[in-house]
């Protein structure tokens, strides 16, 4: 596979409007090539769905999820951007999918990485500094490796950054991309609610804030 550069990465950001990790997965699917690449993208409703990231979004639907067995419920709020959509089949679909997957991963706690508080980030930071295997890194290295650690503990928090339980070759945010493209108006996971029978509380999670 070939090496991505960051300047190839930010090139095909400015063509396309697509996030930067987007453009960077498009990329080595199609081995740097930024034709390729750019199709990639299209493919998968990325490019417009990013372009739309920054419309309001006042209607859509709260929904539930009761878990086999009735010992887990999640409650989830999606946004749209018209009533309309909101009563679409494929948006009606999104949501009932979202709800199934703050079901099925237990260990999610925010809607993205964007959400989590920065004492969470500093103290994942400070554990992962700590531990044994590193004592003997250089600095530079040190602190590539920590900071690959971190970034990978926040994704495994992150709703948006699992893999999507119909097909886990995406993650739950290229599925919302997707929705995007194909309805044609921008979507957000707003919050979370997941209850667990007989536990001492239930996890919640809204627009940059988590509790339990």
């Amino acid at each position: 596979m070939a090496d991505i550069s960051a300047k190839l990465v930010k090139e095909l950001r400015e063509k396309t409007g697509a996030g930067m990790m987007d453009c960077k997965k498009a990329l080595k699917e199609s081995d740097g090539d930024p034709t390729k690449a750019m199709e990639w993208l299209r493919q998968k409703g990325i490019t417009s769905a990013d372009k739309k990231a920054g419309r309001t979004t006042a209607e859509g639907l709260v929904d539930s999820y009761i878990h086999t067995g009735g010992r887990i419920g999640v409650l989830v709020e999606v946004n749209c951007e018209t009533d309309f959509v909101a009563r679409r089949e494929e948006f009606q679909s999104l949501v009932r999918d979202i709800a199934m997957q703050v079901a099925a991963y237990s260990n999610v706690e925010y809607v993205s990485t964007n959400d989590i508080p920065k004492d969470i980030v500093e103290k994942e930071k400070e554990i992962e500094m700590g531990r044994d295997d590193l004592d003997k890194k250089p600095a530079n290295i040190k602190e590539k490796i920590v900071a690959g650690r971190v970034e990978k503990r926040l994704k495994e928090l992150s709703l948006m950054d699992q893999p999507y339980l119909r097909d886990q070759s995406i993650t739950v945010s290229e599925h919302v991309k997707q929705t995007i493209a194909q309805l044609g108006e921008n979507i957000r996971v707003n919050r979370f609610a997941r209850f667990v029978l007989g536990g001492d509380s239930s996890t919640a999670a809204e627009g940059g804030k988590a509790a339990e």
